[in-house]
């Protein structure tokens, strides 16, 4: 989801809640330490992208197994405790479902949009059906659907082949009257570079793998800047 600023030369940061240690990860950040001021955190900082993760609260390996308002208490340390700064997008990583973090989020800040990804199997697109209808009851608008892991291509024969199905995403797509902003393939660099903390569109920018992530932020950037 997305909180936009308005400012056309867009930086943006992400406010991770929810798959908290994840994402920080791919941004090579897991065992940096809070700097506290003035009674706010300061979110950490690398390739450009100020991030805040629940993971950076808490010791690595340790369940976070709240419910009700101890999670709405974390969400809203998340969003108001923290020195954001000047903020063009505030992308926050959610997990899938429509339980108290989600309900949390949409009543607390003003959203610009949802955006939804899911692998193309029935089970997975499921919960992304009860997501969209979830943010649709709330006054969220759903911006369009990303298919994850849409095709593995064999990096020696080259040979494509759809694991978790290939139109799951679209029928979907139909059913909710929705935009495909586009598809993430299943693809070792991707995987291993987000691994390593240094993600495919840093570390290897000329990758075919970049294209697909440059497409989805064009169709957002389209939306919510008409």
């Amino acid at each position: 989801m997305m909180n936009l600023k308005g400012n056309p030369e867009l930086t943006p940061r992400e406010g991770d809640v929810g798959r908290c240690v994840s994402s920080a990860c791919v941004l090579g950040l897991c065992a940096e330490e809070i700097v506290h001021a003035e009674n706010l955190m300061r979110p950490l900082k690398n390739y450009g992208i100020a991030c805040m993760s629940m993971g950076f609260l808490i010791e690595e390996t340790a369940p976070v197994v709240w419910r009700g308002l101890m999670v709405m208490s974390a969400v809203e340390k998340l969003l108001r405790q923290v020195d954001w700064g000047q903020l063009d997008y505030l992308v926050i990583d959610m997990p899938p479902g429509t339980g108290d973090v989600q309900l949390s989020v949409s009543q607390n800040i003003p959203i610009a949009g949802a955006v939804i990804v899911s692998t193309p199997q029935d089970v997975a697109l499921l919960d992304a059906h009860k997501g969209a209808e979830m943010f649709r009851k709330v006054h969220v608008p759903v911006l369009g659907l990303v298919q994850n892991m849409s095709v593995f291509q064999c990096p020696k024969c080259k040979h494509e082949t759809h694991i978790f199905g290939t139109d799951g995403i679209k029928d979907l797509a139909k059913t909710l009257g929705l935009d495909i902003l586009g598809d993430v393939p299943l693809h070792i660099n991707i995987r291993e570079t987000c691994d390593s903390g240094q993600p495919v569109v840093v570390s290897q920018p000329q990758s075919d793998a970049v294209l697909c992530f440059l497409l989805h932020h064009q169709s957002l950037h389209c939306q919510l800047c008409p």
